[in-house]
C-alpha cells in the first residue's frame, strides 16, 4: 500500500478514460491548477453529495481556472449514468485497477463497522500549474470540503 504523496511531490503523471471513453491525460493540463477528487462508488450517499457540491460550486471553481476530476474504480458506465442523473459538468475517470488511486495513496485499507477491505479513501489533491501537488485532504468529511477547496485555490 503507496504512503499518500504530500504537498511539495511531484503529482503522479497519469492517464485515464473518462465516462465517454476519451483519455484525460494530467500533463496535458500543465499551466492551470488541478483538483483530483478520489471517491469510493458512484450514486452512493455520500458521493452524491460530494459530486453536487463540486457541482453546485463548479462555475466558482472555472472562474479560479481549475480543473475538476473526479475519480473511482466505477466502470465508464456508471460515471456516465451518474454524471446524468446530477448533470454533473466535469468529467470522473475511471481508474478500473486502482493505479491511479494507489499511486496518490488513495488506495488504501478501509475500516467499517469492524471489517476491514481495500477501497478508495475519500480524498482530494490540488495540483498548481507546474504539476506540483499544492494540498492533500486525507480521508475527507464531505460536509463544507466544497468551501475548502474553493479557499485553498482563492490564495
Amino acid at each position: 500500500m503507496a504512503d499518500w504523496i504530500e504537498p511539495g511531490d511531484k503529482a503522479p503523471a497519469f492517464t485515464l478514460a473518462d465516462d465517454t471513453g476519451t483519455k484525460v491525460k494530467l500533463s496535458d493540463l500543465k499551466g492551470k491548477p488541478v483538483v483530483v477528487y478520489f471517491y469510493p462508488r458512484d450514486d452512493t450517499p455520500g458521493c452524491t453529495k460530494e459530486a453536487c457540491a463540486f457541482r453546485d460550486r463548479f462555475d466558482e471553481l472555472s472562474k479560479l481556472g481549475v480543473h475538476l476530476l473526479g475519480v473511482s474504480a466505477d466502470t465508464a458506465a456508471s460515471h456516465a449514468k451518474f454524471r446524468e442523473k446530477y448533470s454533473l459538468p466535469f468529467p470522473l475517470l475511471v481508474d478500473a485497477n486502482h493505479t491511479v488511486s494507489e499511486k496518490y495513496g488513495a488506495y488504501r485499507e478501509k475500516n467499517m463497522y469492524g471489517k476491514k477491505s481495500m477501497g478508495i479513501q475519500r480524498s482530494t489533491f490540488l495540483i498548481d500549474a507546474d504539476g506540483k501537488v499544492a494540498k492533500v485532504w486525507k480521508r475527507v468529511k464531505v460536509d463544507g470540503h466544497d468551501q475548502q477547496v474553493i479557499d485553498e485555490l482563492a490564495k
